[in-house]
């Protein structure tokens, strides 16, 4: 069952002047319950354009962005109902932070939505918790977190509105790897306990393979590509055609492959690839 619907939706900066841009061009698209959607695109391809969209902080030229069938601008007074439904966390986070403490942080959108102190607690220890804050920080000021903290105080000050839509724009944008792969466990830890629908916008191909169950590829404001990884991330000549890449793996495995030695098409991780070669090395009679 479809949650988000988006029909030949368009969006153009700077109308009618000689800056003028289009930065989102009849952009359609269907995204069932529960999916995971990974976004990739070159710079100024309309990615973070198009997720503002999804929860109305920018609404489009033309063309309508449907919640659960419904127009979210039907009604342009109900939009602050949307952004609960559809939470944001935008590039580098922790820009968000602003309250005293990280509880209260945490605690403004539930307080917002007019949940009662006791509903608020619970669920601000159970954001915290899914992002792997520890209850000693939550009375802290959130400035004097890490950087890592500090992003996982953000995001958890979005999952705790509970949305059924979480749009995450370069979630892991400055982070070490370690602290990449911890948030990313995290967000996925998340995702299978709520089943919510979750966007993910990154430059990370070998992140979006791992992640996602559709791969949606813009390229000028437009829609090119929509699907599994396997399928997009085989197609090396024109996603670097688009000024993308694949994952290195992927190409490693292709090269190979084109060198006349047996492997799949599609293989996005190191350990597929291992298996690959036990696979090929037994057939052989070498192990």
């Amino acid at each position: 069952m479809s949650i988000i619907e988006v029909k030949n939706l368009c969006y153009t900066y700077g109308k009618g002047t000689p800056f003028e841009k289009t930065a989102v061009n009849d952009l359609s698209l269907s995204v069932d319950e529960g999916e995971v959607i990974g976004l990739i695109g070159h710079t100024g391809s309309g990615k973070s354009t198009f997720v503002q969209m999804l929860n109305g902080l920018i609404r489009p030229d033309s063309g309508q962005v449907l919640l659960n069938g419904r127009d979210i601008w039907s009604n342009p007074k109900e939009i602050r109902k949307i952004r609960f439904k559809v939470g944001m966390v935008f590039q580098y986070p922790e820009y968000q932070l602003f309250d005293e403490t990280v509880y209260k942080d945490i605690s403004f959108g539930p307080r917002n939505k007019g949940l009662s102190e006791n509903e608020i607690d619970e669920v601000v220890r159970k954001s915290a918790k899914f992002v792997g804050l520890s209850d000693n920080l939550l009375q802290q000021s959130p400035f004097d977190l890490s950087g890592g903290e500090k992003r996982r105080a953000a995001i958890a000050g979005v999952i705790s509105m509970d949305p059924d839509v979480l749009v995450l724009d370069e979630p892991t944008a400055g982070l070490d790897p370690l602290g990449r792969d911890v948030l990313l466990s995290q967000i996925m830890q998340y995702h299978k306990e709520r089943k919510n629908t979750i966007f993910i916008v990154s430059h990370s191909m070998e992140d979006i393979a791992q992640i996602a169950d559709r791969v949606m590829v813009m390229n000028k404001g437009r829609l090119e590509m929509i699907d599994t990884p396997k399928k997009v991330f085989s197609q090396i000549d024109r996603l670097e055609g688009m000024g993308l890449r694949v994952p290195q793996i992927t190409k490693i495995m292709l090269s190979l492959k084109k060198r006349g030695f047996e492997f799949s098409d599609g293989i996005l991780s190191v350990e597929q690839a291992f298996s690959e070669v036990v696979d090929l090395l037994k057939k052989e009679g070498k192990i």
